[in-house]
């Protein structure tokens, strides 16, 4: 079932998500053991695919448009799409986004957390919670009844409210059997824009925030994506499913580390 190209879902579509989502999910937890000072983000990337393929997955960023790796983990000034590498070593105070897309039988589970490594700042901190609450209050505008500008929206009134600015060149998109799918969801926006939410879509929220301006730039990789005046920037992003009355989280972590950062 189609509407504007927005593909239904049905309740055997909910089961299958839930079970990508999940093993997504259990990749990132484990993770929150693993990152440390003096890690590489190639070691990252081998942690998670062995994990990947070790499930009876398959990793969905490895291949895809030629992206080279297993996951994505982006360091600090980079926004999205950092490709991992053996000369990338994680140092004390670095923050690092891991953005993790396993496909499952057919399904694609997609989910992406920013962990600390060692110490941060209280400016740093605070940049990273402002970016988990935005992903929730996305999720709480994500509801049947309300636009998809709506969830945009309340994403960038909050996220500026904190003086920090929301990135507007990437946006969370439509999953399921493809990757990438509409709806396109704006982390910014109007009110009552874009198409009505309906039960049975499926699609990511995935704030992408900055400590100074919005702005980005694509290295010559052709992939890694950072911030035009080097400020940080930190992502958490989530698959959901719209259900009759809200919606479903696919990606929920499994030991309550959706925010990975041990605060005192």
């Amino acid at each position: 079932m189609n509407t504007e190209n927005i593909y239904i879902h049905n309740v055997n579509d909910f089961v299958a998500m839930r079970k990508a989502g999940s093993l997504t999910a259990k990749i990132l937890d484990a993770l929150k053991n693993f990152i440390e000072p003096g890690i590489s983000t190639e070691d990252i990337n081998e942690f998670c695919h062995r994990m990947i393929i070790k499930n009876d997955a398959v990793p969905a960023p490895l291949n895809y448009k030629n992206f080279p790796k297993s996951v994505c983990t982006s360091v600090n000034h980079v926004v999205c799409h950092g490709i991992p590498s053996e000369k990338k070593i994680l140092k004390n105070g670095d923050i690092i986004n891991v953005d993790v897309t396993v496909i499952l039988d057919g399904w694609h589970g997609d989910s992406s957390r920013t962990f600390a490594v060692g110490n941060i700042n209280n400016k740093i901190l605070s940049l990273l919670k402002t970016t988990y609450e935005c992903l929730l209050i996305g999720i709480e505008n994500a509801k049947p009844g309300k636009k998809i500008g709506d969830i945009g929206y309340s994403i960038q009134k909050y996220a500026e409210a904190k003086n920090f600015s929301v990135v507007r060149d990437f946006c969370g998109h439509g999953i399921g059997k493809k990757f990438h799918t509409p709806p396109s969801i704006l982390h910014y926006g109007s009110i009552g824009e874009g198409v009505e939410i309906v039960p049975g879509m499926f699609f990511t929220i995935e704030p992408m925030i900055n400590i100074g301006n919005w702005q980005v730039k694509i290295l010559n990789d052709g992939w890694t994506a950072v911030t035009k005046d080097k400020s940080l920037s930190a992502q958490y992003e989530h698959t959901i499913g719209i259900t009759e009355n809200g919606n479903e989280i696919f990606t929920l972590s499994q030991n309550n580390s959706d925010f990975p950062i041990n605060t005192i």
